[in-house]
């Protein structure tokens, strides 16, 4: 809870995590975005039944647990590049920091999320829920990386 209150603060503590712990924070939130989808892909399943639930589930375990992890590594190395064209660089370690616990903290977010689309559908509480989770990761994110920002 305390990242969403005091991100920086969050991040400047666990600066120098290993990466080995940084994969198991990634993974585990990947994990969860996985749980909190599956609310969502019964209610489809159960309206359109074209499409079965264990296909659905394949689907979002292929993107979620296989394909995510590369596009989070990809984009905290993309957003460490770009950094060094600013005054206050962020290093590689902290850039995938930043990014990986700003998905572990919005993760209660997103299983609210996915709870709210599980029994209500789309609409707009589901707007609501998904915009909060939105707005909380890159609120979590950018302070994260602001608090890392031009340290060695």
């Amino acid at each position: 809870m305390r990242s969403w209150w005091q991100p920086g603060s969050v991040l400047r503590e666990m600066r120098g995590t290993p990466d080995r712990v940084l994969i198991v924070i990634l993974m585990v939130a990947m994990l969860i975005f996985l749980v909190a989808q599956a609310p969502g892909h019964a209610r489809a399943a159960e309206l359109d039944p074209s499409i079965p639930l264990d296909a659905r589930i394949g689907g979002a375990v292929l993107a979620v647990m296989f394909i995510m992890p590369v596009i989070a590594f990809a984009l905290a190395a993309l957003v460490a590049a770009l950094s060094k064209l600013t005054p206050r660089p962020v290093s590689p370690e902290d850039s995938r920091l930043a990014l990986f616990w700003a998905l572990l903290a919005v993760s209660p977010a997103m299983l609210l999320a996915g709870m709210t689309g599980g029994f209500l559908g789309q609409g707009l509480p589901l707007t609501i829920t998904q915009s909060i989770a939105g707005l909380g990761f890159l609120f979590i994110w950018g302070a994260g990386l602001r608090a890392v920002a031009g340290h060695k």
